[in-house]
């Protein structure tokens, strides 16, 4: 049910507004306010989720948070939750490495991943003190899914690269997650496996944020509750810890195919 009430779209639309203008120096270079704008009136009202019963002004943090990151929410970047009269800001896998790709310290060439199904072929390898990952995924695979992995491939040749069996994903989700009955978790189970070992890979990245408020729009947009104790630089709460699982340095190859499953 999407939002058509005038009054409410336009006091959000106003407040809004006011909101970037106030926190100009918190946006992204390049920021298209207009555009930014026009994109989340048309998810607020065209959009399936209800809005009616949550203030505006909660509406408008969690719309800001998507700013500060440079996020569209119209593109499903990342996503405003209506939850009672609560709104809450959650980013999308590909929002998460559209981000990591522009902040990380180490410049990244390639960064995604990948679920692994039964009948996939799937290995760790150490031989000779080097560490090898060889991922085969069958053709137009059916079969559960026992596991995920994330990659990181950086510009000067090296990588990172951690996995989650589905226990440990399934264990994150009901421990930690803000919402592990929701729909996403329904009806996307192989997007949020994803989205879950890319988002503790994500954490050894060194992201380098250019302000606090995009510090803390990136953990608040989590889909994990897990307390640690925030970054210096910007004194962020709520920060994903990888529950004590190192990533592991080393070498990947798809052997059916590569690239981004984005």
């Amino acid at each position: 049910m999407a939002t058509n009430d005038k009054n409410y779209l336009v006091e959000v639309n106003s407040q809004l507004g006011a909101a970037l203008d106030k926190q100009v120096a918190a946006l992204p270079d390049k920021f298209n306010k207009q555009r930014f704008m026009q994109n989340c009136m048309t998810v607020l009202q065209d959009g399936q989720a209800d809005f009616s019963k949550v203030e505006a002004k909660t509406v408008v943090r969690t719309l800001l948070k998507g700013a500060f990151l440079g996020l569209d929410f119209f593109n499903g970047e990342c996503y405003a939750i209506p939850y009672g009269t609560q709104c809450n800001f959650q980013t999308d896998y590909k929002g998460e490495i559209k981000l990591c790709k522009r902040y990380s310290k180490n410049p990244i060439k390639d960064i995604y991943a990948k679920v692994v199904k039964e009948g996939d072929y799937f290995e760790e390898v150490i031989e000779n003190g080097k560490q090898t990952v060889n991922f085969k995924p069958k053709s137009f695979n059916d079969g559960e899914i026992i596991g995920a992995f994330a990659i990181v491939l950086y510009q000067d040749g090296s990588m990172m690269y951690d996995t989650m069996s589905k226990a440990e994903i399934e264990h994150t989700r009901q421990v930690f997650s803000k919402a592990k009955d929701s729909k996403a978790w329904k009806e996307s189970y192989g997007e949020m496996c994803k989205k879950t070992v890319l988002r503790r890979l994500c954490k050894l990245i060194d992201l380098d944020f250019d302000t606090a408020e995009q510090c803390q729009a990136f953990e608040d947009g989590s889909e994990f509750d897990v307390k640690e104790q925030p970054k210096e630089k910007y004194q962020a709460q709520d920060v994903y810890a990888n529950n004590g699982k190192e990533v592991i340095d080393g070498e990947f190859k798809e052997l059916n195919g590569g690239g981004a499953d984005e």
